[in-house]
């Protein structure tokens, strides 16, 4: 089924897109050099589509993501950055919809009958710990499909944790980076989607919830444009690390202001000097020394 999408909406001019992004556009289009806020308006789904879904996959979905669905079949936003003339995309924030929430360890790179799959990854000795719930498996002990593809820097999962048929209870959000790691996010759809906005569809933010968290270059981006969020704790915690930290009113600051050139002191012709002129050495000395004059 060929999904039919409007042209993309500047801005958030409809009541319900507005409720759809809590208001966040309205901040980003105040922020400092943010231009092209865009929203991908697309229609509910239907009924018989999410039965569909669940029948094919042997799952039920959690009530949160049904009425998500039913109020919009999947979502996107981006917004860009302006720095000198050239813009810069920089946020995006995308849940797939309910035809492209395909279950992972079936989209196979390989077609070979004794090629690698996910499921040879499994690593039992990587059990729960007492701050992480059990990690999800690349068997048949879980189903996981993809919420978001996060641009190539991993993949955002709903993932059901005791396998088929699978229950709405047993629901998990999980961001699974590019190197295979398995990284606990949320228990549900309605925290996660708070999430995703709260932090503003910022580029690696899901790697603030790992061990190593997000690159120096994405932390750039982070202290310009702080997240609405508890974790920008994360980013004071280095204080060994460097991070070129960039200012806003700086950066982004108007080429059309007009430059005053400081007042420089009167310079005195020769001979107006009132009382004895000292020696010409003195006089030079004095005006080529280079020292700032204080005010």
């Amino acid at each position: 089924m060929q999904e039919e999408s409007p042209p993309p909406l500047v801005g958030c001019s409809k009541p319900h897109l507005e409720k759809l992004t809590l208001g966040i556009t309205r901040i980003l289009e105040s922020s400092p050099g943010v231009t092209e806020v865009t929203i991908l308006e697309k229609a509910p789904a239907e009924r018989h589509m999410i039965s569909s879904w669940e029948q094919k996959n042997n799952c039920v979905l959690p009530e949160d993501v049904k009425n998500f669905y039913l109020m919009t079949n999947g979502f996107h936003m981006t917004w860009s950055v302006k720095l000198d003339e050239h813009t810069i995309p920089l946020g995006s924030m995308a849940i797939n919809s309910i035809t492209k929430l395909t279950q992972l360890n079936q989209s196979s790179m390989y077609s070979l009958p004794n090629a690698p799959t996910l499921a040879d990854l499994e690593d039992d000795t990587e059990e729960a710990s007492e701050n992480q719930p059990e990690k999800p498996h690349f068997d048949s002990r879980s189903v996981i499909f993809e919420l978001d593809s996060c641009n190539g820097n991993g993949k955002v999962c709903l993932v059901y944790k005791k396998g088929k048929p699978a229950l709405a209870k047993d629901t998990e959000i999980w961001f699974l980076d590019r190197a295979l790691y398995w990284h606990f996010l949320t228990e549900t759809f309605t925290a996660y989607y708070r999430l995703l906005i709260t932090h503003l569809g910022l580029p690696q933010w899901q790697y603030a919830f790992t061990n190593y968290g997000i690159s120096p270059q994405a932390k750039q981006w982070f202290n310009m444009y702080k997240p609405i969020t508890y974790s920008t704790n994360l980013l004071t915690e280095e204080t060994d690390s460097f991070v070129n930290r960039l200012d806003p009113s700086r950066v982004f600051k108007s080429k059309n202001k007009i430059l005053v050139p400081k007042k420089k002191g009167p310079v005195q012709p020769a001979g107006v000097q009132k009382g004895p002129s000292g020696p010409p050495s003195t006089s030079k000395a004095s005006s080529g020394s280079g020292n700032p004059v204080r005010k």
